[in-house]
């Protein structure tokens, strides 16, 4: 197969582009399942689409995802909806999150996404029934859908000994990330450092819900970014969310996102749950909730874009196309030109998950790919932008 005459983003380029003369349209060979050539486009001043490794998905919600029509939105309240997810919860069973997760999963393949991470509420001791759901979904989509699962415990959990260990011993097992809930709590660094203590005993990656809220005072995702250089962790930590940050005065904010990138943590902002349930509710918000991308990517930070929440108490919208989620990023967050950080739903989500591919097109790279119909910058946000063709070891699937 041969695509001709692509734009082929700046931050997923794996080859030299200084060496084209200039060029700013390839063509493209696929070989297989593989990547077989890029040599400049023998035609420069039409081009056919936008080119794309395929999309990574950092943080997604696919055991409660589907259940707004049960449990109803909680405009504004994230405790509000947690507490609704709660004793929904009680109701869930092998079946029924066999059918909500199986239809994230297929959303999510026919958009083009191509590795996707999802957290499961794990909120006592003993292992969720999605876990066992999730491990099975793993293999049957082996090949189509790289999975990885996240457990989501409250941080507070993990004063208990007893529990925080079978908690890690239990997501070890199942070859996953620990994680936890972190918000203002109580002891918090106390906490924490036994987090860190049962990731670093098991070998295990971290990935954390931090300072999901607007209170300045919230110093989560600071506390985490000491903690990884104190103990000198390196399994890999991830943090979602980090709204708080963006309300903090500017040298307080700076201070914390330079211990963040001296601590090489992943950021990732979800800007349709933040922006639902971040500020007011009874007039126009004027905090956005989404966290400092740009400030983040200034200290060498590229933070990741993701979708979180789809159809449920916490975002009672959406879909897992990341490439809605991208273009809301983009301008509630300025980034600009867009096509510059197209590496949000890609190359940098793809070194947070710890992918064999980093995302990056080269010859010889694996053949998953998108040709995007948008054929410049502003093109990208709109219909041109989501129209897609998707390539998966070399062929295209039906969208």
């Amino acid at each position: 197969m041969k695509l001709e005459a692509l734009r082929i983003p700046a931050p997923l380029r794996g080859f030299d582009a200084g060496g084209s003369g200039g060029a700013y349209l390839f063509d493209v060979t696929l070989a297989g399942g593989t990547v077989g050539s890029i040599v400049p486009s023998t035609q420069q001043r039409e081009a056919r689409g936008t080119l794309l490794s395929a999309l990574v998905e950092a943080h997604a919600h696919i055991d409660k995802n589907y259940t707004v029509q049960d449990v109803g939105a909680a405009q504004g309240n994230l405790f509000a909806a947690i507490d609704r997810m709660n004793r929904h919860r009680d109701s869930w069973t092998g079946a029924s999150l066999r059918l909500r997760m199986e239809r994230a999963l297929n959303d999510a393949w026919r958009s083009g996404t191509r590795a996707l991470r999802t957290h499961l509420d794990w909120v006592q001791a003993e292992p969720p029934a999605a876990l066992a759901v999730f491990e099975a979904l793993r293999e049957e989509w082996r090949g189509r859908v790289e999975l990885q699962f996240v457990s989501l415990t409250p941080l507070d959990l993990f004063a208990d000994l007893a529990a925080g260990e079978r908690i890690a011993r239990e997501v070890k097992r199942a070859g996953g990330t620990l994680g936890a809930f972190v918000y203002r709590n109580d002891g918090i660094v106390h906490k924490l450092g036994r987090v860190f203590d049962l990731a670093q005993q098991h070998g295990l990656g971290l990935d954390f819900h931090v300072d999901e809220g607007l209170d300045a005072e919230a110093g989560g995702l600071r506390s985490i970014a000491q903690l990884v250089r104190a103990r000198d962790f390196r399994h890999g930590v991830v943090c979602g969310h980090c709204c708080s940050l963006s309300v903090q005065d500017d040298a307080v904010a700076g201070e914390t996102l330079a211990l963040c990138a001296g601590a090489g943590l992943h950021l990732v902002a979800l800007p349709t749950t933040n922006l639902y349930l971040q500020g007011a509710w009874d007039r126009t918000p004027v905090p956005r909730g989404i966290t400092r991308i740009r400030e983040a990517a200034a200290r060498g930070l590229r933070a990741s874009l993701a979708t979180d929440n789809v159809q449920d108490a916490f975002y009672p919208y959406g879909s897992y196309d990341l490439l809605e989620t991208f273009g809301l990023g983009v301008q509630v967050a300025h980034l600009a030109p867009a096509s510059d950080w197209l590496d949000a739903v890609t190359v940098s989500p793809a070194k947070a998950l710890g992918l064999a591919w980093d995302g990056r097109i080269a010859p010889g790279c694996p053949a998953d790919l998108l040709v995007l119909a948008a054929t410049d910058e502003h093109e990208l946000i709109g219909p041109r932008g989501r129209q897609r063709t998707v390539i998966r070891a070399g062929r295209t699937i039906e969208h």
